[in-house]
């Protein structure tokens, strides 16, 4: 065998790397992918949303969401439905403070919807834009390249993290703008943000495990 051989057979896949990186403030954060499993921390950080954080993600700010909506979010396979979370390193208990997903309109699709979420106490903190580079990435390596958003309108942060990655405004509805996202037009936006050194350790963590596995 030789070594390159040894290199492939022995490369993690992507959904098996954990990313442990820091937020701007310093913060120590694990990055993982989501699985059926995680459906009690999914449930948890869901009701620890703000009623505001809550409107703004599920369109309602009701403080328990339907059975339904936690098992459509736990439904993860890492090929029609991708999606990675965040636990808080430096928290007690390592609770979750994050989640962003991408589910395919169809299956084996090249086109999918992405959402995403962050506990109130952790945003602006870049939280956001590091789990988005880890989802792009895995969406990238499964074949998934154009991502649509669907935000409420006043969804100020949600407009500036797409729109910072180039995406391209879709058209808007009873209050509901849409954005397209191309996958790999986004990456290279994100790589190329200097400023976000939590991102960069995502990326350099993530496409290594993925160059070294192709």
């Amino acid at each position: 065998m030789t070594g390159t051989d040894r290199q492939v057979r022995l490369a993690p896949r992507i959904e098996d790397v954990a990313v442990h990186c820091a937020l701007n403030d310093g913060t120590a954060v694990c990055l993982r992918t989501i699985t059926p499993d995680d459906a009690p921390l999914i449930r948890e950080g869901i009701a620890k949303l703000s009623a505001e954080s809550r409107y703004l993600r599920f369109f309602s700010p009701a403080p328990v969401l339907p059975d339904a909506v936690v098992e459509r979010l736990a439904d993860v396979d890492g090929h029609d439905h991708i999606a990675w979370g965040a636990i808080c390193s430096d928290c007690p208990g390592r609770p979750p403070i994050g989640a962003v997903h991408a589910v395919r309109h169809r299956h084996d699709g090249p086109v999918g919807e992405f959402s995403v979420a962050v506990l109130d106490e952790f945003q602006g903190q870049g939280l956001a834009r590091m789990m988005t580079a880890a989802l792009l990435v895995h969406c990238h390596a499964e074949g998934l390249d154009v991502l649509d958003v669907h935000m409420l309108s006043e969804n100020a942060a949600a407009k500036r993290l797409v729109k910072s990655m180039g995406a391209a405004w879709a058209g808007e509805s009873a209050g509901v703008a849409e954005y397209r996202l191309d996958v790999a037009a986004a990456i290279e936006a994100l790589r190329a943000d200097a400023d976000a050194p939590g991102v960069q350790d995502v990326l350099r963590t993530l496409e290594g495990a993925n160059g070294a596995a192709d």
